[in-house]
């Protein structure tokens, strides 16, 4: 048996979940650590939730922090799977007591990545840009910075990049720590079950390959479920298939979740008065919201390979978009309408200094790491003084329109069915404060909508 000291993580407590520090043995490799939940609600510990820091004991009086620490991320809350040494160019050892509040690891700066402690955050800096992270994330976060022209500034945006550097890791999929419930309410309503639809041998080899990545990154499992849903795979402008789900029936019988989404021209009043802009959407954000058990049957679809159900918010539901919306309200907490916005997994930071833009985009950093997030890298854009968002093209005090829309609404071809003018003229109605007497101008195409149609059937009759 081997003696270490545990030291607890103190973002426990923000959880209400609390331990002692306590000097412990490690027996076949593990260690029990007894924490105390002081809500009255059952919480889980996802695998992967880092519990505290485990340093060896020396046999001589007191208590040695030698030079390989040992620490690991403790699963579900139960026992260590391992204690992985911290490896070459770790610190010189101090000597502490237990009276010592103060530890060795609170005066040091940590890599969230490899737990390399280092006495400097230029040189925890330093580490994480060179060695810690995959190439192709360290080259897409260097990328980010490449419009600022100040070399402070840059070095300063990209020290909180590298700090928060694991929101863009997504080497391996991610879930949040909030779990859905209730969010597929069809009440008594009794299950429904659509056949699959005919494929091809291609897309049918497509979607066997899709449903084993789903699997494999635990996206979806094997289901029983009486409910079915067919699915569909959708071509999209790349070339590549998009795996969707048919959820029309279902979402015919689910009870509408009424969480608003924010309107559009609040949010555009309110980013004109900012000066910096930082913009960003999650790595297949319903992907990481996890859906509760009683749900999942609910999500059920079949493919000739077997039955299937998701795990995870799935694509298509219509309480999708404010469900997502609830989740990252709460997130974002008290600061959404000061300095952040979200508008369903689009989510915008603005500032009126560049100063003030850093703490802006630290704060909400660490809020979304603390939820355990995953950014999209490749459509991030920060400290930026002009941005696209929502379709539109925003600095300070000003907004426009974006020219590629406007340029597939000005050239498309001219509509030769009723239901092609209306699309038209709803795809035209975003725009409608940039032009002068809309209403007028769109008058003759507002009798090809549905409503207005089913109008002129009923009357007939």
């Amino acid at each position: 048996m081997t003696d270490v000291l545990f030291e607890p993580n103190p973002r426990l407590k923000n959880k209400a979940l609390f331990t002692a520090n306590a000097l412990l043995n490690i027996e076949n490799r593990t260690i029990k650590i007894s924490i105390i939940n002081a809500t009255n609600r059952q919480q889980t510990l996802s695998e992967g939730t880092k519990l505290g820091i485990v340093t060896q004991v020396s046999s001589t009086i007191g208590v040695t922090i030698p030079s390989n620490y040992l620490t690991e991320r403790i699963p579900e809350g139960k026992a260590c799977k391992e204690l992985i040494p911290e490896g070459k160019g770790a610190n010189e050892s101090n000597n502490l007591s237990f009276n010592n509040t103060t530890t060795l690891h609170e005066k040091q700066h940590q890599c969230r990545e490899c737990y390399r402690k280092f006495d400097t955050g230029n040189e925890l800096f330093k580490h994480l840009r060179n060695k810690c992270y995959p190439e192709e994330i360290r080259q897409q976060i260097n990328k980010l910075t490449e419009h600022i022209s100040d070399d402070k500034q840059r070095e300063q945006t990209l020290k909180i990049l590298w700090k928060y550097g694991k929101l863009f890791d997504i080497r391996r999929p991610s879930k949040i720590d909030i779990v859905l419930k209730n969010a597929i309410n069809t009440g008594t309503h009794r299950p429904i079950h659509t056949s699959p639809y005919r494929k091809s041998n291609k897309d049918q080899e497509i979607l066997r390959k899709e449903t084993e990545k789903l699997l494999k990154n635990g996206i979806i499992e094997h289901s029983t479920s009486p409910w079915s849903s067919p699915v569909v795979l959708v071509k999209k402008k790349d070339g590549t298939t998009r795996f969707c789900v048919d959820y029309r029936r279902l979402n015919q019988i689910t009870t509408k979740d009424a969480f608003p989404l924010p309107r559009i021209d609040d949010i555009y009043d309110q980013l004109t008065k900012a000066a910096y802009f930082t913009k960003f959407d999650f790595k297949a954000g319903y992907f990481q919201v996890p859906l509760d058990k009683s749900d999942r049957p609910k999500t059920a679809f079949s493919t000739r390979d077997g039955h299937f159900q998701f795990k995870v918010l799935p694509q298509g539901l219509s309480n999708g978009p404010p469900t997502f919306q609830r989740i990252v309200n709460q997130i974002l907490g008290p600061n959404r309408w000061k300095h952040v916005l979200a508008y369903i997994d689009d989510i915008i930071i603005y500032s009126q200094n560049f100063n003030e833009h850093l703490k802006h985009i630290e704060e909400v950093y660490s809020l979304l790491k603390e939820a355990n997030f995953k950014l999209n890298v490749e459509k991030c854009e920060v400290a930026r003084t002009e941005i696209l968002f929502l379709g539109h093209v925003i600095k300070a005090d000003t907004i426009k329109t974006d020219p590629n829309n406007i340029h597939g609404l000005t050239y498309t071809r001219e509509p030769t069915s009723a239901e092609e003018a209306f699309r038209f003229v709803k795809a035209a109605e975003y725009y409608r404060k940039f032009i002068p007497k809309f209403s007028t101008i769109a008058a003759p195409l507002h009798k090809y909508s549905p409503a207005t149609l089913q109008q002129q059937k009923n009357n007939k009759k």
